[in-house]
């Protein structure tokens, strides 16, 4: 079980980007992921008419290490760290200055 998923709400705690928000948009390769709005590089990219792509200098989401990313607590509004344990038999996310569940719907 990863203490990220999907469309977790994440704040930047180390970079060029750091203390800006955003939402988990994908996993990459090692411990690697693409979080919307961070870590924008220019591409430079070919027109495609196929696709109606008029090609030119687009600003894309670059992967971003796992470790410069915290989940953010709703309660506090700040980075929090994440623990993993066992409740009723199913694993569940909590956070661990607060002991409350991430996931209250699960």
């Amino acid at each position: 079980m990863r203490k990220l998923r999907k469309q977790d709400e994440v704040v930047v705690i180390a970079g060029r980007d750091r203390g800006k928000r955003g939402e988990v948009l994908q996993f990459a390769a090692n411990d690697r992921l693409i979080v919307a709005g961070i870590n924008l590089v220019k591409k430079h990219s070919r027109a495609n008419p196929m696709n109606n792509d008029p090609g030119g200098i687009k600003d894309i989401e670059a992967p971003i290490a796992v470790s410069n990313v915290a989940l953010v607590n709703p309660e506090t509004g700040k980075a929090d760290r994440v623990g993993i344990r066992e409740e009723n038999g199913k694993r569940v996310r909590y956070f661990k200055s607060t002991n409350t569940l991430v996931d209250e719907d699960e």
